[in-house]
Parts: structure tokens; C-alpha cells; sequence
């Protein structure tokens, strides 16, 4: 069987499992039960062999069982497009986390080449009325699932921010201190630019005329201040050079691509999303996770890794069955989790079947056949 799913998944000291292995066979995977029993640590463990720092953005400190705080390590068999790779990541107690790729250390930049893996979690769920810096993150993970290097793009730019940030705080007026840290912006912001509006039309056309339950939803990138947002690097080097002065008396930079922002239309309503109901909002993300899926089944040759925490909420049972066949028809390994076997009846043999429960202050789990 080709594709991209896990085989096997152990984990070691992670959140609530003390000790986890999930044998699996590409199938979707089904977790239930109750509130805080650890079926979300599962899909936080999956989330951690891409690069990045997971679906809850967790510290590595804050990752480790307690009270042990002994550490933490997840361990999987991925098969990716006929090859089979052991991945490792863990980190020791105080440490950063470390990665292993069929036994050689390796960068996290490293996972992204040889897997991909898009999340859904509830917390998202406020994503079309929360603030631009949300909205920006979702982007930039869809972004990473086709060019794992534009988290190397982020953070070059970032840094350089930062280092820029401190001179005006400073109120260092010298061009000279500015030069080399605008033309790192610049270089580095033309390109998430460009990654960013690759990734918009990519979904466009993934969502363009595919059969589906779901709502299109229509995507368009701006200025969160309704300000130029440059996308070239000319433009946007001479863009930060003409705004020094106003960003002097600000202390911050006040233009690039960290003031960028995604907005989204419910497009047969023509609707903006923040305005739609919590239940079509929820279907527009499903739908952007599908198109995702959809898109990088073409690119990468194989439908990504789908994590999916809470999903059926805000789902009736009719929309719930047409997301469950949609997986199907993708061939993608999605992890899923509910408080109840209920909410997966429609997958029936089609999904492996997992119970987690928690006792003496453990997460244990039990595949239902």
C-alpha cells in the first residue's frame, strides 16, 4: 500500500501516557472517550513529526508527564510513498527537542521532507473573528505542508525584525545600523509573500469544482491596516527605508509581512466568514483542510496526514458522514477524536477504532474491533 500514514506510534512519558503504541494501517483512525481522558495528547504526538512546535505550540518542558518531568519521546513508523522511515523526536528535561530520521540526527526541516501533516483543533474554531496574527498562522501552516523551507523564510525575517525593532525602540536614527537588516527583510518578506499567495491559489483550485459537501470558501490577502502591502523585494525594501521615520515614532515596524492578513468569504452567500453562522464557519475550515489535503495529494503524491481534534462539533449527522467519505475518497490517514463511539458510526470498518480512558492518573488506551 503506497500513500503517507503511520504504521506503528509509541509514546514515552507524553502529557498523560506514560506509555502509548498504536499499531495501525493507514486507515483513518477513530479516538473516543471522555473529556481529559488524553485522546488530544495523541494527535498533539502525530503533530510533532512535521516541523514546528505542534498543534499546541507547546514548550518542550511543558510536553514531559507529570510529576515525573523525566522527559518525553515519540517514536513512529512512517510509511511515505513506498519507502518506510523510523522517526524519534524527544527531549530531555530542560533540553530543546532533538529529531532522529532513520537513525541519523536531523534537523526538524527534515520531517516536512518526508511527511506532511495538517491539523484542525478547536481552538481554530475562532479563527475568522479573532485577531490578524491567528489567521496569519493558519496560513503560514498551510504554507509549510507544500514548502516545509518557508518556516526558514519566517524566522530569517523575524529575526532581522527583531534586531531592526531594537534600533527604533533605540531611536538609533544612522541608516547605515538599518541597511543590511532591511535588505534581510526584504529578501526574506518577497518571499513569504510569494509562498503565501502560491499556497492561496493552490487552495483555489483545489477547491475549484471539486464535489464536495463543504462551502468554498474565497481567500484574499491584505494589509491588516488596510495599508501596501509589498510582495516584491524591491518594493519592499524601498517600503521599509520610506517608513523609518514613521516607524521611529512608533518603535515597531508597521510594514511587511507580518502585517498581513487572511480574510475568507463564504462564496455561494457571498458572505463575509466572520459573519457567518459558528456552524458555516466550521464548515469553511473543514473545507480549506480538505482543499489542503486535495492539493497536496497532487503535489507531494500522496494526501497528508489529517489531525482533526473535536471535529464532529458543530457537524450534523448528515455533514458528519460527508466529511467522514471525503477522507475516505482522499486516502488519508486522519486521526479524529470524540467523546463518544457515536460520533464514527458512519466510518464503521472503515477507520481503526480506539478507546482512551484515564485511571491512577493515566491515559490508557484500547482499539475497539
Amino acid at each position: 500500500m503506497g500513500g503517507l500514514y503511520l504504521e506503528e506510534l509509541s509514546l514515552s512519558h507524553f502529557r498523560s501516557h506514560r506509555a502509548a503504541r498504536l499499531e495501525l494501517d493507514g486507515r483513518p483512525v477513530a479516538i473516543h472517550g471522555p473529556n481529559g481522558a488524553g485522546k488530544t495528547n495523541i494527535l498533539e504526538a502525530v503533530s510533532l513529526l512535521s516541523p514546528g512546535r505542534g498543534l499546541r505550540r507547546a514548550s518542550p518542558d511543558d510536553i514531559a508527564r507529570k510529576p515525573e518531568r523525566l522527559g518525553w519521546k515519540v517514536r513512529a513508523e512512517l510509511r511515505s510513498l513506498h519507502q518506510t522511515h523510523d522517526i524519534e523526536t524527544w527531549a530531555e528535561a530542560g533540553q530543546s527537542r532533538s529529531v532522529k530520521v532513520d537513525g541519523k540526527s536531523a534537523a526538524q526541516l527534515a520531517l516536512g521532507r518526508v511527511a506532511r501533516v495538517v491539523w484542525l483543533i478547536p481552538a481554530m474554531d475562532r479563527l475568522w473573528i479573532e485577531g490578524p496574527e491567528g489567521r496569519r498562522r493558519f496560513l503560514d501552516r498551510m504554507v509549510m505542508s507544500f514548502e516545509p523551507r518557508h518556516a526558514e523564510a519566517v524566522l530569517g525575517y523575524e529575526k532581522a525584525m527583531r534586531e531592526r525593532n531594537r534600533l527604533l525602540k533605540d531611536m538609533v536614527r544612522d541608516a547605515h545600523w538599518y541597511g543590511a537588516l532591511e535588505t534581510q527583510m526584504a529578501a526574506h518578506g518577497a518571499d513569504i509573500m510569494k509562498n503565501r499567495l502560491v499556497t492561496l491559489a493552490r487552495l483555489a483550485a483545489a477547491q475549484d469544482g471539486a464535489k464536495t459537501a463543504f462551502p468554498v470558501a474565497t481567500l484574499t490577502l491584505q494589509a491588516s491596516d488596510d495599508k501596501p502591502l509589498p510582495e516584491a523585494e524591491d518594493d519592499l525594501l524601498a517600503a521599509l527605508r520610506d517608513n523609518r521615520q514613521r516607524d521611529l515614532h512608533a518603535g515597531r515596524t508597521l510594514i511587511g509581512p507580518h502585517r498581513a492578513d487572511m480574510s475568507g468569504v463564504y462564496a455561494a452567500k457571498d458572505v463575509p466568514a466572520e459573519h457567518c453562522s459558528t456552524g458555516e464557519q466550521k464548515a469553511l475550515l473543514i473545507s480549506l483542510i480538505l482543499a489542503n489535503g486535495r492539493a497536496l495529494s497532487e503535489d507531494f503524491g500522496a494526501a497528508p496526514i489529517l489531525l482533526l481534534d473535536e471535529v464532529a462539533a458543530h457537524l450534523d449527522a448528515g455533514r458528519r458522514a460527508a466529511l467522514y467519505d471525503e477522507i475516505c475518497a482522499l486516502g488519508a490517514q486522519a486521526f479524529m477524536t470524540g467523546t463518544g463511539p457515536e460520533l464514527f458510526a458512519e466510518l464503521g470498518a472503515r477507520a481503526a477504532h480506539f478507546d482512551v480512558t484515564e485511571e491512577a492518573g493515566a491515559s490508557q488506551m484500547k482499539e475497539i474491533q
